[in-house]
């Protein structure tokens, strides 16, 4: 077993003993390496190797940020291929938490959501990534045209 030792501010710390004990943990450790397991597994469901799929990222930023607000639509204008829809919701007069609905090839919507996670005042941010079949085929017979763009079909199962 590895060592590994962190530093938390008081508060921080006071509000995870709070949920350590509201969930029957005997110690810090435990609770940690149950974190550290959660992150490991999120993280292994962002690597699914699907070449298509259908995600929603979501994040807090801080607007007092120096430009922060400006770097982030130019980077969603940027990949406006990839964007379905986004919703910002105002917090309070600092902090906007903002959902970005995503779409396409599975590599760029990871490399999107990390370049925007790791912006300097984003903060909490998720990528919730569905892996997702592309084809031009109905189960039904086709009523339209697709004019070179492929449906995306969740996976069977």
């Amino acid at each position: 077993m590895q060592r590994v030792t962190i530093s938390i501010d008081e508060s921080l710390g006071a509000t995870f003993d709070q949920l350590l004990r509201a969930r029957g943990y005997k110690s810090r450790s435990e609770g940690v390496r149950d974190l550290v397991r959660e992150a490991v597994e999120a993280w292994r469901g962002e690597q699914d190797l699907s070449p298509h799929c259908v995600a929603n990222l979501s994040y807090i930023y801080d607007r007092r940020t120096r430009a922060l607000a400006q770097r982030l639509s130019e980077i969603q204008h940027g990949h406006h291929d990839l964007i379905a829809a986004a919703t910002q919701v105002h917090l309070d007069h600092d902090h906007t938490f903002e959902s970005v609905m995503l779409k396409g090839d599975a590599a760029r919507v990871r490399a999107f959501a990390d370049g925007v996670r790791a912006e300097r005042g984003v903060r909490f941010g998720s990528l919730n990534l569905v892996g997702v079949d592309a084809d031009e085929h109905h189960a039904e017979p086709a009523s339209h045209t697709h004019a070179g763009h492929v449906h995306l079909s969740p996976r069977p199962g």
